[in-house]
C-alpha cells in the first residue's frame, strides 16, 4: 500500500507539472496584419482581455477583448513617434494593474509611461525622457517589464545596462531605482546578465524574477538584490535548436508549477521547460520559420488567459496567434 501511495503521488505531480499540458498545434489568428504591424510584449488581464504593444511603425499599444474581432488603440498615437508624453518612440512591453492603469516600455525614449485608467496622456514614472544613461535613475533601452501581484512595483529589463531595475508605480520621473539584479558589464557567469529581455515574476509561486538573455542564449532564476542568480534553462554562450538549447530567447512566463515558457526567437519556437528540467518542449511552432497556422516566424513574447490558452506575438508575420489548450 505504501509503495502504491507513493506511485499515484509521482504520477499526480507529473501530471500536475507537465502530462495535462497540451495544446492545439494548429493556432487561430486574433489579431493579423491587416491592423498589427510588429507585436512585441503583451499582457492579458482577469478578464482575458489582450494588450499588445504594436512596436513599429504605429507605435501603439491595442486593446482586443476576448473574442472580439478588432482591437482599439488605448496609448500612443498611431504612426507617430516622438518622445511627447502621449507618444512612443519603440514601445517594447506592456503590463497593467488591477485598477486598469497601463505602463509601457519606451525603448528610445529611455522610460516607463503610465497611462491612468481610460486616460490617453501618459506620465513618467521611471527614467528620464530621452536622457539614457547608467544611473539610477536612467535606462539605456529597457525591454520587458514585469509586476508583484498588487501592482506596486514594476521590475524592468535594462537592456543594454545589463541590469534589473525595480520602481514603485507611483513613482515619477527621475526617482532613483532599485537594482535587482546584474549591473557587472555584460557576460555569461552566474553574477552576470547578458542583454536581458524577458522577465516574468509571479510571488505567488517564487520569490525569484525569471530572466532570459538574449545574446547569452539562457533563462536565469535570481531572488530580487542577490548578488548572483542560475541558469535554468539553455547552455551560457552557446546557441542551437536541439531541445536543451535557446537561439536569442526573448519573453518568458512561468506557470503556477514552475514550468517555464520561453519564445525562442530565433528558432521560430515556443519551449515548455517542465519545473527542474533543462529539456525544452516544443508546444508552438515547427523550429522552421513560415507562415502557416502551424508556424512561427520570431515570435517575441507569450501569454497566457484564464483557460491557459497560449497566446504568441508571431512578429516576422505581423500577427498575434492563439493556440487553444486541450
Amino acid at each position: 500500500m505504501i509503495k502504491l501511495n507513493i506511485i499515484i503521488f509521482l504520477l499526480m505531480s507529473l501530471l500536475g507539472s507537465s502530462g495535462a499540458l497540451r495544446w492545439n498545434t494548429t493556432a487561430t489568428t486574433v489579431l493579423s496584419s491587416s491592423q498589427i504591424l510588429s507585436p512585441s510584449g503583451m499582457y492579458i488581464d482577469s478578464s482575458n482581455t489582450l494588450f499588445v504593444v504594436d512596436e513599429t511603425p504605429n507605435a501603439v499599444v491595442w486593446k482586443l477583448l476576448y473574442n472580439a474581432g478588432s482591437a482599439t488603440n488605448v496609448a500612443g498615437v498611431y504612426q507617430s513617434i516622438s518622445s511627447a508624453s502621449n507618444r512612443f518612440n519603440y514601445p517594447q512591453d506592456v503590463y497593467v494593474d488591477p485598477s486598469g492603469n497601463i505602463y509601457v516600455t519606451d525603448y528610445y525614449n529611455y522610460r516607463v509611461q503610465k497611462f491612468a485608467s481610460g486616460s490617453s496622456t501618459g506620465t513618467t514614472i521611471a527614467g528620464i525622457t530621452l536622457s539614457g544613461g547608467s544611473g539610477l535613475s536612467q535606462f539605456n533601452g529597457l525591454r520587458h517589464l514585469t509586476a508583484d501581484s498588487n501592482g506596486t512595483y514594476i521590475y524592468v529589463t535594462d537592456y543594454n545596462n545589463h541590469r534589473i531595475m525595480r520602481y514603485s508605480t507611483s513613482s515619477t520621473s527621475g526617482t532613483n531605482g532599485v537594482l535587482m539584479a546584474g549591473n557587472n558589464g555584460a557576460g555569461n557567469s552566474n553574477t552576470t546578465l547578458y542583454y536581458p529581455w524577458g522577465i516574468h515574476y509571479l510571488p505567488s509561486v517564487s520569490n525569484d524574477l525569471f530572466i532570459t538573455n538574449y545574446y547569452g542564449h539562457t533563462v536565469m532564476r535570481w531572488t530580487p538584490s542577490a548578488s548572483s542568480g542560475y541558469f535554468v534553462v539553455g547552455v551560457p554562450g552557446v546557441s542551437g535548436q536541439t531541445p536543451t538549447l535557446l537561439n536569442y530567447p526573448m519573453g518568458v512566463k512561468i506557470d503556477t508549477y514552475l514550468n517555464i515558457y520561453v519564445a525562442d526567437t530565433s528558432n521560430s519556437r515556443i519551449q515548455l521547460f517542465c519545473a527542474n528540467s533543462q529539456t525544452g518542449i516544443t508546444i508552438a511552432g515547427t523550429g522552421q520559420s513560415g507562415n502557416s497556422a502551424t508556424q512561427l516566424n520570431a515570435p517575441e513574447s507569450v501569454a497566457f488567459d484564464s483557460a491557459m490558452n497560449l497566446y504568441v506575438a508571431d512578429a516576422g508575420n505581423s500577427r498575434v496567434q492563439r493556440f487553444i489548450k486541450l
